[in-house]
C-alpha cells in the first residue's frame, strides 16, 4: 500500500491546495478502501480504485469548504472574486505558479481531469476507472478542460503562451 501513498496524497494535494487536508484525505482514503476491499474487483488495477476514492473524498472535502467560506464571505462581505492564495506552500518558478493558478481557475471536474492526465500521468483508461466514467468521457471531458484552460491562460496568463500556440 506504500506505493500507492504518494499518489493518493499528490491528488489529494493537487485537488485541495492544503497538505494537512491532503493528508486527512489519503488517510481517509486506504481506510475506506480497506472496509471495502470486499467488493473491489481483483481483474482491475488498485491505484485507479485508490484515486477514485480520493477523488470523492477530496470532491466532498471541496464542496464542503466551499460552502464554508461562502458562509463566511457572506457574513463579513468580503470580496468573493478575490481567490485564495494555494502557492504559499510551493517554491517553483513563476510559470509553474502561474499554471497551477490557470488550472485552479477551472471548475472542480476540469481540474480533476487535468490533474490525473497531466500532473499524475494516468493513462486514459486509469483516469476512466478513477473517474468512474467512460474513456470517451474522460477525453471529451480533457478536451474541454484544456479548452477553458487555454482561455484561461490567454485572458489571465499571457506570460506562459509565449512562445506556444494555444
Amino acid at each position: 500500500m506504500l506505493a500507492y501513498q504518494e499518489p493518493v496524497f499528490r491528488f489529494a494535494y493537487l485537488f485541495l491546495g492544503d497538505p494537512d487536508d491532503a493528508e486527512e484525505i489519503t488517510q481517509e482514503t486506504f481506510l475506506r478502501a480497506y472496509h471495502n476491499l470486499k467488493r473491489f474487483d481483483l481483474t482491475r488495477p488498485l491505484r485507479p480504485w485508490l484515486l477514485s476514492i480520493a477523488a470523492n473524498l477530496a470532491r466532498n472535502r471541496h464542496r464542503s469548504v466551499g460552502r464554508y467560506l461562502a458562509a463566511l464571505t457572506r457574513s463579513f462581505h468580503a470580496d468573493p472574486s478575490e481567490p485564495l492564495d494555494v502557492e504559499q506552500h510551493t517554491a517553483h518558478s513563476q510559470d509553474a505558479d502561474q499554471l497551477w493558478k490557470a488550472v485552479r481557475q477551472l471548475n472542480s471536474d476540469d481540474q480533476q481531469i487535468i490533474y490525473l492526465r497531466f500532473f499524475l500521468d494516468l493513462t486514459t483508461a486509469e483516469s476512466a476507472q478513477a473517474l468512474d466514467v467512460a474513456e470517451g468521457t474522460v477525453k471529451s471531458r480533457l478536451n474541454r478542460a484544456v479548452g477553458r484552460l487555454r482561455v484561461i491562460i490567454k485572458n489571465n496568463f499571457p506570460t506562459l503562451s509565449e512562445g506556444y500556440e494555444l
